[in-house]
């Protein structure tokens, strides 16, 4: 996926907000945001993926702003809220559909993009829009392919419902692969969540994307044990727009699951799906 205009105004969007949550002043926000937005300029017309560019960016940002971990707070809060309500309805998840729907409710948790807003009331959130169901559902086919699994995590608060998933699995029978990210960015779910969480118990294989702190995967970027799993694995499971936005561009992979809510019109436009959307897409194996 390449930048667009809309894609620009929505990253420089998120560097203000990254500039709030630090409590920066104006003078400081100013030259954040100018700074970021002469990259941007920079980088519009290169051959880089949209999750590279955005990551570069925030990378920026973070520099400018002096803290890596900006969205700390706001990680730590998600990840609250999503355990207490995966305490209230895991007992009544009993399918692979039930798993994956929750897991989807989870991609709301996702303050990368502009005029998505995260509700402060998750608990009566999830209860509507787990009644309402997926609005694309390959969870059928999906779950046929799912013998060896290569996971791709996004957000923190919906990675309490990717272990969830990812335990299903397992009891099922699956050898899982999940890769976080290799260092903080936005509120993506790294190291430190998921060993919080307890995925180096359930997973075969716990490992992170590579690259530092990168969201999407850069196929260049990642580490010889991911890129040997996804090698041998029978489908990848891609949570989020970010890494649908770098799987999506390459060619010759596995087959691929997308589950993520559609967050944005430039994703709507290249899926065809509205946004507001909650999908388990399956990309069927290519080897062109």
């Amino acid at each position: 996926m390449k930048l667009t205009d809309t894609c620009i105004d929505c990253l420089l969007s998120r560097v203000v907000m990254e500039c709030e949550l630090v409590s920066a002043d104006k003078a400081c926000t100013e030259r954040t945001v100018v700074s970021c937005r002469d990259l941007l300029a920079s980088l519009k017309g290169s051959s880089l993926l949209h999750p590279q560019i955005a990551s570069a960016v925030h990378r920026k940002a973070s520099q400018m702003i002096k803290n890596p971990d900006p969205f700390r707070e706001l990680k730590a809060a998600g990840n609250a809220q999503a355990m207490e309500v995966c305490r209230e309805v895991r007992g009544s998840l009993g399918t692979f559909r039930d798993v994956v729907l929750a897991s989807v409710i989870g991609n709301t948790f996702d303050y990368a993009v502009k005029d998505h807003e995260v509700t402060s009331d998750f608990s009566r959130f999830f209860a509507g829009e787990f009644e309402k169901g997926l609005d694309v559902d390959d969870t059928d086919r999906i779950l046929e392919k799912c013998s060896r699994v290569v996971y791709l995590t996004d957000n923190c608060g919906e990675i309490v419902f990717d272990r969830l998933l990812v335990g299903f699995l397992k009891a099922r029978g699956s050898h899982v692969t999940v890769a976080v990210r290799d260092g903080p960015i936005l509120n993506d779910a790294t190291m430190e969540d998921a060993l919080a969480l307890g995925f180096d118990k359930v997973a075969d294989l716990l490992t992170t994307t590579g690259g530092g702190s990168e969201i999407g995967l850069d196929l260049a970027k990642m580490p010889a044990n991911l890129a040997k799993a996804i090698d041998e694995c029978t489908i990848i499971i891609a949570k989020g727009m970010a890494n649908f936005e770098s799987l999506h561009e390459y060619r010759n992979m596995p087959p691929i699951a997308y589950l993520m809510c559609v967050k944005c019109e430039v994703i709507a436009g290249i899926t065809g799906i509205s946004r507001g959307s909650k999908i388990a897409l399956l990309r069927e194996r290519d080897q062109t």
